[in-house]
Order: C-alpha cells, then sequence, then structure tokens
C-alpha cells in the first residue's frame, strides 16, 4: 500500500488549501483514515480522522476550520483546510489504519500502519 500525500503549499493567513491523499495497492474503503502535522521543533500530532463509517474527528484547534472527507471511487482521502492560521504551518501526513472496520477511532500514531510522504503546508501573517 503506498499513500501519496498532495496539496500543500504557501499561503497567507486566512487562505485556503486543500490536501489531498491517494492510496494504491488496494481499497481503503474499510479503513480509519488520517491526517497528521508536524510543525518544526515539535512533536507529530493527529489533526483529523475520517472513520470507514464517515464520521469525521477533529482536534479542537482546527474544528470549523478544517474538513476530512473521502472518495472512495477515487481511493482519495481529503483535508480542506480554510482560514488558516500561522500556527498551522507544518508538515502534513495521511495515514491509514489497515484494521478492516476497525471498532473504535483511529487517534494515535501508533493506530496507523500506513504512512504518506509529508507535504508542507505554510501559512504567512
Amino acid at each position: 500500500v503506498q499513500l501519496q500525500a498532495s496539496g500543500g503549499g504557501l499561503v497567507q493567513a486566512g487562505g485556503s488549501l486543500r490536501l489531498s491523499c491517494a492510496a494504491s495497492g488496494r481499497a481503503i474503503t474499510t479503513w480509519d483514515m488520517g491526517w497528521f502535522r508536524q510543525a518544526p521543533g515539535k512533536e507529530r500530532e493527529s489533526v483529523a480522522t475520517h472513520t470507514w463509517g464517515g464520521d469525521a474527528v477533529y482536534i479542537d484547534s482546527v474544528k470549523g476550520r478544517f474538513t476530512v472527507s473521502r472518495d472512495n471511487s477515487a481511493n482519495t482521502v481529503y483535508l480542506q483546510m480554510n482560514n488558516l492560521l500561522p500556527e498551522d504551518t507544518a508538515v502534513y501526513y495521511c495515514a491509514a489504519d489497515s484494521t478492516d472496520y476497525s471498532p473504535t477511532v483511529s487517534y494515535s500514531e501508533d493506530d496507523y500502519n500506513y504512512w504518506g510522504q509529508g507535504t508542507q503546508v505554510t501559512v504567512s501573517s
């Protein structure tokens, strides 16, 4: 399984970006998919999870601004980021939990076993 993240870039505060994570090798239909980020000098943190059942879970700092979604026909997960803030600057990673029909929401890095390469998001003030 390979995950290819794209869509990062440089944007001014208040702007928007849409990240994409295209999976290949098998279908992600039955998997939880997550977005993580790592800012310079900080640990990687979970940003959002899209469960196989269609639920979306976010960390508090992005609620109301970010939206995670998926298109199973395209085997792709998205992260729509609106009203971006300088503190959103980080390398963003997508990840897949290959537990089929996971009974719990995948939050932590340990829940995920496939990772994309990361895409840089830089928000200027």
